[in-house]
């Protein structure tokens, strides 16, 4: 854990103090060095009681269902690609920068709409001409 500070967008900065790194084995195969160096980093960062992310950005975020988030809203990151303790602790970083910007971008609300006239005239021929096709279909006069 440092003091520095993790840049998610110009206007939005969360301090490492905020983020809980621990160094766990990684899992699969990989001989010997899998079995004695803790490479692998498990990333937590408690997005509920966070209080460097403003609060709408916070409900966006807990209203995802991301199998990564807890109950309590703590966002677990698993990182194992790499070889090296530091490759993965940046990969963990990456991926909850990711995980905040792609709760940036605010939903554009839908608009509902009816359809249109000419819609609806389309859909009833198109229907009328399937009935009748399966009309033809019928053994009513096979002789």
């Amino acid at each position: 854990m440092g003091t520095g500070l993790i840049e998610i967008s110009e206007q939005l900065a969360i301090p490492e103090a905020e983020i809980v790194e621990r160094f766990v084995r990684a899992s699969g195969a990989g001989g010997q060095n899998v079995n004695k160096v803790s490479t692998a980093v498990e990333l937590r960062f408690d997005v509920a009681g966070s209080p460097s992310l403003p609060e709408p950005l916070r409900e966006r975020l807990l209203a995802r269902r991301d199998r990564r988030m807890t109950g309590e809203g703590v966002l677990v990151i698993d990182a194992q690609r790499f070889r090296t303790q530091d490759r993965n602790r940046q990969d963990a970083r990456d991926r909850l920068v990711g995980f905040i910007q792609a709760g940036l971008s605010v939903p554009k609300p839908r608009v509902a709409t009816k359809p249109t006239y000419g819609s609806k005239l389309r859909r009833l021929d198109q229907k009328k001409e399937r009935a009748h096709v399966k009309r033809g279909r019928s053994t009513r006069n096979w002789e």
